[in-house]
């Protein structure tokens, strides 16, 4: 797998509205990923992080606005055909087969003729390797999380959007995953991360996206966004120290 990072936008989202029931969720978002970057999308709980990975790949369909990926619309599209076109979801509770092994697992998210097989997998993931023929349900949380993103991998992303990774993981496992990800986005996969872990955050990503109460309030890049305290307390309501 070779880099393949361009400057060209593969994500455009413009003017992204989404509802639950009469719950105005999501309230004008624009955001865009090039392809081969690493964007992050930051806010308190309930700002509208979740509802907007889940609009642009249709599991809540957008009610207003825009979602251009490589060049072709997606809204209005069922959510496994925005899959085939290469978008990738991996929720927040993973969604693993747990009486399935490991190995089972990852080739049931296999595509025809996918770049990324079995070796691939194992050689960014080498856990996974040790474990495949345990049954998902055997894995340690950090070990599913892994998995689930093996399995998106399998299915040829060339946008993967992940949603909270490392949440409750120990350190050392979090360590490994931020690794992991950098051999992803390094292979020319583009990436949409949302994540409370900030640290997590400014070392995997390019830039920065900070969610409010349905809408972007704010768009930096790493470096910017780091040097911004006065943004990180008032959106976020923490700091890096």
């Amino acid at each position: 797998m070779s880099s393949t990072t361009t400057s060209s936008p593969i994500l455009a989202v413009e003017g992204l509205h989404a509802h639950y029931g009469k719950s105005h969720v999501l309230q004008g978002v624009d955001l865009h990923v090039n392809d081969g970057e690493l964007v992050t999308l930051l806010g308190r709980n309930g700002a509208g992080k979740t509802t907007t990975l889940k609009s642009i790949c249709g599991v809540v369909p957008p009610t207003r606005g825009r979602v251009r990926f490589a060049g072709q619309e997606l809204q209005g599209q069922a959510t496994h055909a925005i899959a085939q076109r290469g978008v990738c979801l991996v929720p927040e509770h993973r969604g693993i087969f747990k009486l399935l092994t490991v190995e089972e697992n990852l080739l049931l998210g296999q595509r025809k003729r996918s770049p990324w097989q079995l070796p691939d997998i194992y050689r960014i993931f080498p856990r996974l390797q040790e474990r495949r023929r345990n049954g998902g349900g055997q894995l340690s949380g950090g070990e599913q999380q892994m998995l689930a993103i093996g399995r998106a991998l399998m299915n040829a992303p060339r946008l993967l959007m992940l949603d909270e990774p490392v949440e409750g993981l120990a350190p050392v496992i979090v360590e490994e995953i931020v690794a992991q990800l950098q051999t992803i986005k390094a292979a020319g996969v583009a990436i949409v991360l949302v994540e409370q872990n900030l640290e997590v955050c400014t070392q995997l990503a390019d830039r920065h996206y900070v969610i409010e109460q349905g809408a972007i309030v704010h768009e930096a890049d790493n470096a910017a966004f780091l040097a911004d305290d006065a943004i990180k307390d008032r959106y976020l309501g923490v700091g890096l120290g």
